[in-house]
């Protein structure tokens, strides 16, 4: 079972979020908040596997409680859900250690999808976001594409296969089983190619994927 701290400051947001996550039996909502200091009070205590964060909320907003979330609960991972209208803080989150990004206005499929793909260790990376960080991060886009092709250049071919099925949402599990490897192999190859690249965390390598070309779908 899927342990997941929901935090928003609206509460038809959560109950929309709730029930489409209570569609899927592997996945229970442990716990709500309603701003980011009692997101981070509240993971505390429930130890969640995952915590979905409003990125705007009163008294500590949701970049403010993943830099939190990091120290106090350093196991469960963290996903932003944002709006068409925060770029600023999607860029601003990147530096946070979050493991994802999901629309709030996106498919609840996608949702599911990115909660089981950061409780496995991947990254939660929507299409419809991944453009909106890659824009976001600015500089013109074929020179950035060029530039991120460049880097996985330094790659094995089995390393840059881990990488495109990273960014395609996929969770550990299921890259080693598209692999047939074991899970601890995906482990230890997206370690070294976190080391290797310079990158802090998995939904920043999801990015490099996305603008490299891996993702088709982007």
């Amino acid at each position: 079972m899927i342990k997941v701290l929901l935090a928003d400051d609206e509460t038809m947001i959560r109950a929309g979020v709730r029930a489409i996550l209570a569609t899927d039996p592997g996945i229970e909502v442990v716990a709500e908040a309603g701003d980011g200091r009692e997101a981070v009070e509240l993971a505390r205590e429930h130890r969640p596997d995952v915590v979905l964060l409003d990125i705007r909320m009163p008294r500590l907003d949701g970049l403010g409680a993943a830099e939190e979330l990091r120290g106090a609960v350093p196991g469960a991972a963290v996903v932003m859900l944002t709006t068409f209208s925060e770029d600023a803080y999607i860029a601003r989150a990147l530096g946070c250690g979050v493991s994802g990004f999901l629309l709030k206005s996106g498919d609840p499929r996608e949702l599911i999808a990115g909660v089981r793909a950061v409780a496995g260790g991947g990254a939660a990376l929507s299409p419809t976001v991944a453009r909106r960080v890659i824009d976001t991060l600015g500089g013109e886009r074929l020179t950035r594409a060029a530039a991120a092709r460049a880097r996985l250049d330094r790659l094995t071919g089995r390393e840059r296969e881990v990488v495109a099925l990273l960014g395609a949402g996929l969770s550990n599990q299921e890259i080693a089983d598209r692999m047939y490897v074991v899970e601890g192999t995906v482990k230890a190859h997206v370690s070294a190619v976190l080391g290797r690249l310079g990158l802090r965390n998995r939904v920043q390598l999801a990015v490099l994927a996305y603008e490299a070309g891996l993702v088709t779908d982007a």
